[in-house]
């Protein structure tokens, strides 16, 4: 405590923070003699740790620690693979969600942080209203209770206050007319010189500022918030009755907003953005007015009762409702989006992770009418050979199908092409009838396989397709695609934005930033999983690995270029801002085949090389057996020798053990 207040810092939090867990977390401050910054930043993670690990179902220890990792700058796929005896063997999905909700509690943090001396410079914090911030666990929350203290535009009330009228509004919402009615109250405000001219004026300023505090009141606000989620329906109309759109299912409907599906929330706010739809919320009005009189009328009183009674309705239906409205389908879609986003992602890794099909001589094939189908044929290493283009398919004649099925047949010969890649766009099945009578025409053995060209026009005209295949066309570079996504999909689609390589049908209504992040984290989660060739990867796919930026994969290709492949992994070092972080980040998941060390060419790190040197000896084998696979006997031998002693021997834990094994 004298530690943290002669540094100035209020030692309340700390005290409420630590709890009965003062005297273990002490001693570890004292053994680490840390300075106040990271005294206060262990302080802060302690408050997260108890409700991530009860949120998760996981022990504190693992969230403690796994915030550590995060907060040192080791990427999710790092500790995921190489950390799982500090996480107790999360997974890369649970960390990604728990890193996204660890920055969630702080960015509630900061906001409470931020509100709450916002209104302490006002004069306004009371120890109540501190205590009500500090609790909330959700930002909505702290908005709620913020509000009425947030600086506005010139409102109806802001300017009924300028004219003097909030006495005249306390009495009344207080009740505290015991004669009389509303306009004798009123009178002693009438002042024309502030614009004030008869009772009823003042009587419509004093409404205004009524209606704004019960607008402003956070317990109101999330009670009507609360009744309209659970009770409201949502209504869609068309726009233009008599017009085909695909939306007609929606020109006249509602749905209980309790029920309606994700699908449904993207399609209505699509539809209402195209501007064939109006929606609106539908509450039942008289069961929450009549919720709010309870509210706000505690006391009987015939003189102000008919008065508070519209203030009410005019405070609903003008401020409450529509505020609420723009809330509820804020947070509808951005659940909607959510679910969609985990639906794009689980579509993405299938798509991602489909097994490669190696060692074939490809024909990529980009069907299309009028302006034929475009050719490429690459070899069993993605290199394109030759491209061309063909016309087969209407508008067309006898004599262009022969010639193309001509060109066909020498290129089968010349290349030996054994797969043809069809890409499933316009044209698709003609060309695929034109192939089969082509397959019965040839002795060879030829297969075909339609394939998605999703995303293959989007790379065809990107700057890295250009850089890649400078003197193809666009129809050249498509088809090349399309060819090598056969032969490896994740290599080839990691050069199209997630986006665009059609995983969903709502992916361009979205938050782009926040549908690249979770898309991205996808691809970073499969290319890391699968490890790359550093001496053959382009910059795009190195750039999704742990520790790699798209600066730093650049340099990794300008640095092979320039002094041939890499020998070993070591070398990435010499690489411009490739840092002992960023080679630690990175290195277990980049491969060397036919390196000076064939641990290179392993899920290894280099950080185990050790101990897999003395995991070999320890059972009689060499490095040579590594490399000529001689490793099969090597599980069983642990397994007869104890996995747990094993471990004790090398010095490393039985996740590490059984990721190298």
């Amino acid at each position: 405590q004298a530690y943290a207040e002669a540094q100035g810092h209020k030692i309340e939090r700390a005290e409420y923070t630590i709890n009965n867990q003062l005297d273990d977390i002490l001693e570890k401050i004292y053994c680490q003699k840390p300075d106040v910054l990271i005294f206060s930043c262990y302080i802060w993670n302690i408050e997260y740790v108890r409700e991530l690990a009860a949120e998760f179902h996981i022990r504190t220890a693992q969230v403690e620690q796994t915030v550590a990792l995060i907060d040192e700058g080791n990427t999710i796929p790092f500790i995921a693979r190489y950390r799982k005896e500090v996480t107790g063997g999360l997974s890369d999905v649970v960390l990604r969600d728990l890193d996204e909700r660890l920055k969630y509690l702080r960015n509630l943090e900061e906001r409470k942080e931020e509100v709450l001396r916002l209104i302490e410079e006002q004069g306004k914090l009371t120890e109540e209203l501190k205590a009500e911030i500090e609790k909330a666990e959700v930002l909505q929350r702290v908005e709620d209770l913020y509000k009425p203290f947030k600086q506005k535009k010139a409102t109806r009330a802001s300017k009924a206050k300028e004219k003097g009228l909030e006495p005249l509004a306390m009495i009344l919402y207080a009740q505290q007319l015991t004669d009389g009615v509303p306009e004798d109250a009123a009178a002693p405000f009438v002042d024309p010189e502030k614009e004030v001219h008869t009772p009823q004026e003042a009587l419509a300023g004093a409404c205004d500022i009524i209606a704004e505090m019960i607008a402003d009141d956070p317990e109101i606000t999330q009670d009507v918030r609360d009744k309209t989620l659970a009770i409201a329906t949502l209504v869609t109309e068309a726009v233009d009755p008599e017009e085909k759109t695909v939306y007609e299912m929606y020109y006249d409907r509602a749905e209980a907003l309790a029920k309606i599906p994700n699908h449904r929330v993207l399609a209505i706010n699509r539809g209402e953005k195209e501007k064939f739809l109006t929606v609106k919320l539908e509450a039942p009005e008289d069961r929450i007015l009549g919720y709010l009189r309870k509210q706000i009328m505690v006391r009987e009183n015939p003189q102000t009762s008919e008065f508070l009674e519209k203030v009410i309705e005019d405070s609903y239906r003008r401020l409450i409702a529509p505020a609420v409205e723009r809330e509820i389908r804020n947070a509808l879609t951005e659940q909607a989006e959510d679910g969609a986003i985990q639906v794009f992602g689980k579509n993405l890794e299938q798509l991602l992770m489909q097994p490669p099909i190696a060692g074939q001589v490809v024909l990529g094939w980009d069907p299309a009418f009028r302006t034929g189908c475009k050719l490429a044929v690459v070899d069993a290493t993605g290199k394109v050979l030759d491209t061309t283009v063909i016309y087969p398919t209407a508008p067309t004649n006898e004599k262009k199908i022969q010639a193309a099925k001509e060109k066909l047949k020498e290129w089968i010969r010349k290349y030996h092409i054994t797969l043809f890649s069809v890409g499933n766009g316009t044209a698709s099945r003609e060309s695929e009838q034109v192939i089969v009578e082509l397959f019965h025409e040839i002795p060879e053995k030829v297969q075909y396989v339609i394939v998605n060209e999703a995303g293959a026009s989007v790379y065809s005209a990107s700057k890295l397709a250009t850089e890649e295949f400078p003197n193809f066309d666009v129809g050249q570079r498509s088809a090349a695609s399309i060819a090598r996504r056969i032969q490896d999909p994740l290599a080839e689609l990691v050069k199209i934005e997630p986006k665009s390589i059609g995983v969903g049908q709502y992916q361009h209504d979205m938050k782009q930033a926040r549908l690249d992040e979770a898309l991205g984290g996808v691809v970073e989660d499969c290319v890391n999983a699968v490890g790359v060739d550093v001496n053959t990867a382009s910059y795009s796919l190195l750039s999704y690995i742990s520790g790699i930026n798209l600066a730093s994969a650049k340099n990794i290709v300008k640095y092979r270029e320039e002094n041939g492949e890499f020998a070993y992994r070591a070398q990435l070092l010499k690489v411009p801002r490739i840092g002992a972080k960023a080679y630690e980040q990175a290195a277990g998941f980049l491969r060397v085949p036919g390196g000076r060390e064939i641990l290179d060419n392993t899920g290894v790190h280099p950080e185990s090389y050790e101990a897999t040197e003395k995991l070999l000896s320890l059972f009689g084998y060499t490095r040579e057996d590594v490399r000529e696979g001689n490793l099969k006997e090597l599980r069983g031998k642990v397994t007869k020798a104890g996995s747990a002693k094993v471990c004790e021997q090398l010095g490393i834990g039985l996740p590490t053990l059984n990721d190298i094994l």
